[in-house]
């Protein structure tokens, strides 16, 4: 399993929201071309971009700066936020993005989904942001019209390979994540799960590692990394350590 630092984009700019919400914003760095040299120095093989301005409409506001990390870092990138044409997924591509993930679209535009699973085999996430068993969608605003597990059981028809579940009410608050409900996510789509949301230090990951859910393939922490309460090496460690996990 892989611990995934995750870098939200806003106006340029490497922040953290507290439950998706937009209004409670902490900054962490100016420089998110940084951040990401710092992940990568420290041995993280993937990390997780999110575009914050891009899920609420404005899709040009960090364009620069998620080409100025590709070109930085030699680590796969995946990216979220307003991806929601062929054309915006093809221009990703093109930049050197490995991998894409839809959230919204998996609720209102299936169709973009599968055409998408179809063109990009295994490139394709779905991302489910959840309150409770609520989907939520365009940046957390609103409510995808969705239940969870349904959405989950799902998936594998139209072709996506990994799911990145995240418990919205538990983003940002290092509570921990929420393994209950990510593992019936797991058990209804029988995909792989990126768990996210909530994670606060080591003894979660430990407590991640010693769940018997074989579908658990990665972690995706944020603020956790950036107050200093897990460090990423000895986390990745911790996660390595885990036999028969992932894929």
């Amino acid at each position: 399993m892989r611990l995934i630092p995750a870098i939200d984009l806003k106006d340029g700019q490497c922040v953290r929201l507290f439950k998706g919400r937009f209004e409670d914003k902490t900054v962490y760095s100016h420089d998110p071309v940084g951040v990401a040299r710092r992940w990568a120095a420290e041995g993280a093989e993937v990390i997780h971009l999110v575009d914050l301005d891009a899920s609420v409409g404005n899709n040009s506001a960090n364009f620069m700066a998620i080409e100025a990390i590709r070109r930085a870092v030699d680590v796969e990138l995946e990216l979220g936020g307003g991806l929601k044409t062929m054309e915006s997924l093809q221009r990703w591509f093109e930049a050197g993005i490995d991998r894409l993930v839809l959230g919204t679209a998996v609720c209102f535009d299936r169709a973009l989904v599968e055409q998408a699973a179809t063109r990009w085999p295994d490139c394709i996430y779905a991302a489910l942001d959840a309150a409770g068993r609520q989907v939520r969608v365009r940046g957390w605003l609103e409510d995808g019209g969705a239940d969870l597990l349904e959405a989950a059981e799902s998936l594998p028809d139209i072709g996506i390979s990994l799911i990145i579940y995240t418990d919205v009410d538990r983003d940002g608050t290092q509570t921990g994540p929420n393994l209950e409900m990510a593992d019936r996510v797991a058990e209804v789509s029988g995909l792989p799960i990126i768990i996210s949301g909530g994670i606060s230090g080591l003894e979660d990951l430990r407590q991640i590692c010693a769940h018997q859910q074989r579908f658990f393939d990665g972690v995706i922490s944020g603020k956790a990394l950036y107050e200093g309460t897990l460090d990423f090496r000895e986390g990745q460690a911790i996660l390595s350590a885990r036999p028969g996990s992932g894929r």
